[in-house]
């Protein structure tokens, strides 16, 4: 009997260890890396993106809220971590076409503005803009939580270009000549490519449970599927 029960004991750990095992390889990054989306939630639209490279991108949407976040993911006891992180480098700017412009008055007499913003979304902080006249004078200003970057410039110089990118970022300069009624009016406005770039975090970090093919946060509110 005792060697019985001995091999039925062997037998159920052996078992376990093979469900372990399993578990472990099912929660693989290579096996979890894909496109998911949220499911079983009306009105709202969700996607998150587990690249191979570790790197992810997660986004929500409901009404006229748009949530984005990006970072890092990893396998660790055996749930998916999200670690958001804020976006690197510069994002690629334009200017804003003039029926994009609400602002039609010209800047303050002594006053050069550039404005760095989304249409219709709202503006960018933390955008450095190099001013240059057209003699070749430079100023240098960061936008500010209303997306104005302001320099004071003596009357006799006539802008001619900006150039951006990120604060700290010490890449090249994205630079634009000044259309001549901006010029005129000391005013010009800079469009940027991607909202996550003025989007605040929506989380640091997000744990999500893997539950039979689905991924689901620690509460149960949100359910992603591929």
């Amino acid at each position: 009997m005792k060697h019985l029960l001995s091999r039925l004991l062997a037998s159920v750990v052996l078992a376990w260890a093979c469900l372990s095992t399993a578990g472990a390889a099912e929660l693989d990054e290579a096996t979890l890396a894909g496109h998911y989306w949220l499911k079983n939630m009306r009105e709202v639209g969700g996607e998150l993106l587990l690249r191979p490279d570790a790197s992810f991108e997660w986004s929500l949407t409901y009404g006229a809220v748009d949530q984005f976040a990006q970072g890092k993911w990893r396998v660790e006891g055996g749930k998916v971590l999200l670690q958001a992180a804020s976006p690197q480098g510069s994002p690629r700017f334009r200017l804003f076409e003039e029926d994009e412009l609400n602002i039609r008055k010209p800047a303050e007499a002594g006053s050069w503005v550039a404005i760095v913003g989304m249409p219709r979304v709202g503006p960018a902080a933390g955008m450095a803009v190099m001013f240059e006249s057209a003699s070749g004078k430079q100023w240098q200003a960061v936008s500010d939580r209303n997306g104005d970057a302001i320099v004071q410039v003596p009357a006799s110089e006539a802008w001619a270009r900006a150039g951006l990118r990120r604060q700290g970022d010490n890449g090249e300069w994205q630079w634009f000549v000044i259309p001549p009624a901006r010029a005129e009016a000391r005013l010009a406005a800079f469009a940027i490519d991607d909202i996550s770039q003025i989007a605040p975090q929506p989380f640091q970090r997000m744990t999500l449970l893997p539950v039979v093919g689905t991924l689901q946060s620690e509460d149960g509110g949100l359910v992603y599927s591929r």
